[in-house]
């Protein structure tokens, strides 16, 4: 990294660097002009021991560094970012696409002559509309043919910590990067095996019960290599922590089984790497060179006798696997078939909590990307999430999915509406609302895994020839087609399971712990919120106004009609006047609802937007097209007080928090299948690569559900400090897929509508107009509302009113 790059002499980029690199007795820092700059990557690290030699004046105790890589359009350099930076990140305002300026760049040598790292120690993010402008000229530049400032093109390994891969930036448990292996690696020498390893290669077969009778009674010279089918696969485990120097702190378990027993198999550090992508449940698989010790399940007492498990390390020694072929795969080892617990939606409706089983349906339903905090030990790592819901045809309800990251990332950023999906290893969850309604929905366990059309993974699991599959594929043919198309939904805001509809069993469900907060605290957390993370809060509060807002054409939301009612004259509404999202709304006595859309025929329409050759193949896809995957392939053998309350202080504090406008990212969208691909990218996560970013605008050109009607802004004025709030409410009306209330009876006022999060399913909804013309019944209610906070990035932070229940004296 030491010579001057052969790219141009007008590159601005190369002429501020090359001051670093001519001159390192002076200035260790230098600042660009006010050109912008571009980042084209964004790639994040855990750090490790040598944290404080690299940046010795960083306050920061975040566990994750930056790497990025940015360009001034002529040439392009891979930098270290200064964790003081990290905030920008978090919250999504620093990304891959945004265009700095200002930016101050230093320099490192890193022990050798001429080796330097090039770090951002400050920069400018240019969030003004000339950036917009400035961003849609890169578009059109090959960014991966500009040259490098350096001569040679950098490692893409971490540079500012002993790391061997990147993270993905919002989740600790996919992989990321071409350095985790999607084919078997080849055979490596034995140099680093003893004598007694290589003998083992040539042993008999041993089964896991004689390899189990050998290790309890301390005769395990010989082990003898092992032939086992892998049962189950579970995610993949970070554990890597700032303390810490190992290269690659990754593991991940198999359940493998072989005619005796089944027993825990655990892939250590580069192992993941190479080995991670490439083994599936049904694979055969041959080891040798393994460790084999306690299970972690006997040590901590979980097993009722001595168990063992199986260690494959890189080193010491070396573990030697290989996928057997199924032609090569002996009767003799009497090897156990995948198992699998299929159930439909209407066995899931009488199935005990906790079951453990595997579903098949149609998506209907994908939600937005989420993230919630999960406690590990001294940390607080992020968990992502989305919603899905699924049809098999056996009950009018959907199977309501909540699914975190399985460690399969090509396969969950490409679940759409309208594919078939199989997910393994699920858990019912069983919630009791009142004292006779039950909600299901089914999580993750950590050995669950997505199978879904369109990714090629269905053809090669034995699944296909079961029953319950093949009687979901029969009632497939009589699916019609265009009607689950008018209804499949994506992205926007959603809540589940739904809340008690009174106070008193929304605070058994806490256990008795209301959890009460302050506007000032509220909008303290608010401002600590991560990119997509989700949080709930419980204040006490007035609604002061309430305004409902009723689109005109489908998809464009700017296009509002507003109704308005001014609820607390006695009480002034706070605005703070550099507010950007707040804006004016107008009163009329009338309004509009949007149109419907047009029916869309049987057969689905072959795309217009492609971006690669993968694509062509699925121009006219149907979802007998998709039932193909499951029937098709090489396998052949087929199967209240009021002391409890407080008044506003006489000078309440002068802000507002949330938005008097649903956001784009707010409102589900209709499933578009002929830019399904361009869909998918809008409505996920921030990507890392500049050649996955999409103009934000791309959202709002994807109409609004057709559930969606139209959203309430009400302005509630918290109690304990007089902080103004605007929050969105979306009512649940019948048959309204994402918002469905509980099926109770209530009588469609203000009151109950909040209470119940929505209207009776036993009697018509009132209009708009009439909801705001009585709204000035609120006056003076005291309520307990129960709001959904998310970043959505920048300063943006969506509010929705799940609930508000009314105190009575």
């Amino acid at each position: 990294m030491a010579a001057p790059s052969s790219c141009s002499g007008h590159c601005g980029l190369q002429r501020s660097l090359n001051k670093l690199l001519t001159n390192p007795s002076g200035s260790p820092r230098v600042k660009t002009q006010a050109e912008p700059l571009y980042f084209i990557s964004l790639e994040r690290y855990g750090r490790d021991p040598n944290f404080a030699v690299y940046f010795p004046d960083s306050i920061s105790m975040a566990d994750s560094l930056y790497d990025a890589t940015v360009t001034d359009g002529d040439c392009r350099v891979r930098v270290s970012l200064d964790p003081s930076l990290n905030r920008l990140i978090h919250r999504n305002k620093l990304c891959c696409g945004s265009v700095v300026r200002n930016v101050v760049f230093s320099a490192s040598n890193e022990g050798e002559v001429n080796s330097r790292t090039f770090h951002i120690r400050s920069l400018d993010v240019d969030s003004s509309g000339r950036s917009d402008a400035a961003l849609l000229s890169l578009f059109s530049v090959n960014v991966d043919s500009l040259p490098w400032v350096m001569t040679d093109e950098p490692s893409l390994v971490p540079l500012r910590a002993r790391r061997s891969t990147y993270l993905p930036l919002w989740n600790n448990h996919d992989f990321s990067g071409e350095t985790w292996r999607y084919t078997p690696p080849s055979e490596t020498g034995l140099e680093d095996s003893e004598e007694e390893d290589v003998v083992e290669d040539a042993q008999p077969v041993v089964s896991l019960a004689e390899l189990r009778r050998r290790f309890l009674s301390g005769s395990l010279r010989r082990r003898g290599a092992l032939c086992v089918r892998i049962l189950h696969k579970s995610r993949l485990i970070y554990y890597g922590k700032a303390d810490q120097s190992c290269e690659c702190p990754y593991k991940a378990e198999l359940q493998v089984g072989d005619g005796s027993m089944s027993v825990r198999v655990v892939l250590w550090n580069s192992v993941c790497l190479d080995w991670y992508r490439c083994l599936q449940p049904g694979h055969v698989l041959r080891l040798s060179r393994y460790r084999v010790k306690d299970s972690y399940s006997s040590r901590s007492g979980e097993d009722a006798g001595p168990n063992i498990e199986i260690s494959l390390n890189s080193r010491n020694p070396a573990a030697k696997v290989a996928i057997i072929a199924k032609q090569q795969v002996s009767p003799e080892w009497g090897l156990p078939d995948l198992p699998h617990n299929f159930l439909s939606g209407n066995e899931l409706q009488t199935s005990p909590p906790g079951t453990i089983c595997d579903v098949i349906g149609v998506v209907v339903f994908v939600g937005r990307q989420e993230r919630i905090r999960s406690k590990d030990g001294r940390r607080s790592e992020f968990e992502e999430y989305r919603w899905l819901q699924l049809e098999d045809g056996t009950t009018d309800q959907p199977v309501t999915i909540k699914l975190f990251s399985t460690s399969q990332p090509d396969i969950q950023s490409r679940i759409q509406p309208m594919a078939l999906i199989v997910c393994t290893r699920l858990k019912l969850i069983r919630n009791t609302v009142g004292s006779a309604t039950t909600i299901d929905y089914l999580s993750n366990t950590s050995f669950t895994q997505v199978y879904c059309t369109g990714t090629s993974s269905h053809s090669a699991m034995p699944y296909r020839g079961i029953r319950p599959v093949r009687q979901f594929l029969q009632w497939l043919k009589q699916v019609d087609e265009a009607n689950m198309l008018e209804r499949a939904v994506m992205g926007g805001y959603f809540s589940y399971p739904p809340l008690p509809v009174s106070l008193q069993g929304f605070m058994e469900s806490r256990h008795g712990e209301a959890g009460l907060i302050s506007g000032g605290e509220m909008k303290l957390q608010c401002d600590r919120l991560h990119y997509r993370e989700r949080k709930r809060f419980v204040v006490q509060c007035t609604i002061t106004a309430a305004s409902y807002h009723s689109r005109r054409e489908m998809g464009r939301m700017q296009n509002t009609d507003t109704l308005t009612a001014q609820i607390s004259p006695r009480v002034a509404r706070q605005r703070e006047g550099s507010d950007p999202f707040r804006t004016p709304t107008k009163r009329k006595l009338l309004f509009t609802t949007g149109a419907s859309s047009s029916t869309p025929r049987k057969r689905l329409a072959p795309p217009f937007q492609q971006s690669s050759t993968e694509e062509d193949t699925e121009n006219d896809f149907s979802l007998f097209d998709g039932a193909m995957e499951f029937l098709v392939g090489d396998n052949e053998d087929e199967e209240d007080d009021d002391e409890d309350f407080f008044t506003s202080p006489s000078s309440p504090m002068q802000f507002h928090l949330g938005m008097v406008h649903v956001a784009p990212e707010t409102l589900p969208r209709h499933f578009c299948y002929e830019r399904r691909h361009v869909q998918a990218a809008v409505v996920g996560l921030q990507p890392s690569s500049f050649h996955k970013v999409l103009p934000h605008r791309e959202l709002e050109s994807f109409s609004p559900a057709q559930c969606y009607t139209g959203y309430f802004t009400l302005t509630v004025r918290v109690l304990s400090d007089g902080v103004m709030l605007d929050v969105i409410f979306f009512p649940a009306t019948p048959g309204n897929l994402h918002w469905k209330p509980l099926p109770l009876t209530h009588d469609n006022t203000w009151e109950s509508v909040l209470s119940h999060g929505g209207f009776s399913s036993h009697a018509p909804p009132p209009s708009p107009a009439d909801l705001i013309a009585t709204a000035a019944r609120l006056t003076n209610q005291r309520m307990v509302c129960v709001l959904e906070a998310c970043a959505l990035g920048g300063d943006t932070v969506e509010l929705i009113l799940n609930r508000a229940f009314p105190l009575r004296n």
